[in-house]
């Protein structure tokens, strides 16, 4: 988005050895009495924020070790709100994903483990995107978009289209639509405010410019999309019978069912009550931590990954490696007043106070500008410019092709993530 501004800082090993420190166990982030509850955003958002992530963005190539080029850094996952994270290649490209059963129409649920992903005899998760299985709770989101597929698929069958092939590319159109209209009306208003969105709708967007595709920048995959870090709960109720950390680093990675959320487990108690995750009835929700720069502290010892352990120290460092510019020389670029020296004075003995990581930046503006509530003016455009760009150049989205279309699954012209939720029956 700003390729013509410098690189915050030099990668030299003082620098890593200052970002090191920022991002350590027991350091400035590390504190579980300011880590605190968001009121405004129910915790479910963290994980649906996570899954819009494993949509559109996928790098196996860039290192931690090394400066990165953005500009040759490849994007695995298409950079389209399409849900190919769940589809995969189609049920031609990719037959294991699918049920054959019904013609290869319906996406594949274990019917001896129906609250499960489908899993090999190894317990690999069938997905084709492996991220959807890293912990618990998005392994459940994945799942109850299977069945929100198929869901959908009886419906489409039940309203006169029964040719497989028309059925299927009428039920997947149905579904991206109403998660695109999620991502919109639902998670982005809560993430960045409705001000931010009605004017980029109106008046366009400023600063994220694509040609002809659209592409996802540094600053949004490295910085002001990373902001579930910040909102991760240290635990979780999942259901009535099991409350867990999300991570521990203590439990054996063998173990059938450990006291975490990691993924890649089969168990009875392994599964999600979504009213614990998302406004109902029940009025039981457990909100998402506020987006500052407290990380909720089993996010520093991350289990199963290379040193550093600690997920902030990756995180700082991935933005140096991509050579990321400062919070303040994006903000100047973007005509908004940047942080002050005195907002981030915690990090001036690091180097950090005028020459800030973009990551702890837009955290820390969040913190200063909406008391954590939600992202502030140079986070909060940025996310809302890429998401809603991402949309506008997809000629299949409801936005290019139809931009007046409402719902037409769950209450007439509204849709929720709840909804999506009760019509794929696990809600």
């Amino acid at each position: 988005m700003f390729p013509f501004l410098p690189s915050a800082h030099k990668d030299t090993k003082k620098v890593r050895s200052a970002l090191l420190e920022l991002g350590k166990k027991e350091g400035i982030m590390d504190n579980d009495s300011k880590n605190l509850d968001n009121p405004k955003i129910p915790s479910g958002f963290t994980f649906f924020g996570q899954f819009i992530d494993h949509d559109i963005t996928f790098d196996p190539t860039s290192s931690l070790e090394h400066q990165n080029d953005p500009n040759t850094i490849e994007n695995f996952r298409t950079p389209v709100l399409e849900l190919d994270s769940i589809y995969g290649g189609g049920p031609v490209a990719s037959p294991h994903l699918y049920d054959i059963t019904t013609g290869g129409i319906k996406l594949l649920i274990d019917k001896d483990f129906p609250n499960d992903v489908p899993r090999n005899s190894q317990n690999t998760a069938l997905m084709a995107d492996p991220r959807n299985d890293e912990n618990l709770i998005i392994s459940q989101l994945h799942l109850a978009f299977l069945k929100f597929h198929n869901a959908v698929v009886d419906q489409v069958i039940a309203n006169g289209i029964t040719a497989p092939f028309q059925a299927f590319a009428e039920a997947q159109r149905l579904v991206r639509w109403h998660y695109q209209w999620i991502v919109l009306y639902e998670y982005l208003p809560l993430i960045v405010g409705k001000s931010v969105i009605k004017d980029i709708l109106k008046n366009g967007r400023k600063f994220y410019k694509f040609k002809n595709k659209p592409y996802i920048p540094v600053e949004f995959a490295m910085a002001a999309f990373r902001i579930g870090h910040s909102q991760v709960r240290p635990v979780y109720k999942v259901n009535s019978q099991f409350t867990a950390p999300i991570f521990n680093s203590s439990q054996d990675q063998n173990h059938p069912d450990p006291d975490d959320l990691r993924g890649g487990k089969r168990a009875p108690r392994r599964f999600v009550e979504w009213s614990n995750f998302f406004n109902t009835e029940s009025g039981v929700v457990q909100q998402g931590k506020k987006i500052d720069t407290t990380i909720s502290s089993p996010m520093f010892e991350l289990p199963f990954v290379p040193d550093p352990k600690a997920l902030p120290q990756r995180s700082l460092l991935r933005g140096l490696s991509f050579g990321l510019p400062s919070g303040q020389d994006i903000a100047k670029e973007m005509f908004i007043r940047p942080l002050l020296p005195v907002d981030l004075s915690d990090v001036a003995d690091l180097g950090f106070d005028r020459k800030t990581p973009l990551w702890f930046y837009i955290l820390r503006e969040a913190q200063i500008e909406k008391d954590g509530t939600r992202l502030g003016p140079v986070g909060g455009r940025i996310v809302a410019e890429v998401l809603i760009g991402l949309l506008q150049g997809d000629e299949q989205s409801f936005l290019r092709e139809n931009p007046d279309w409402k719902p037409t699954l769950g209450k007439k012209g509204k849709f929720r993530m709840t909804d999506l939720l009760k019509i794929a029956g696990v809600l």
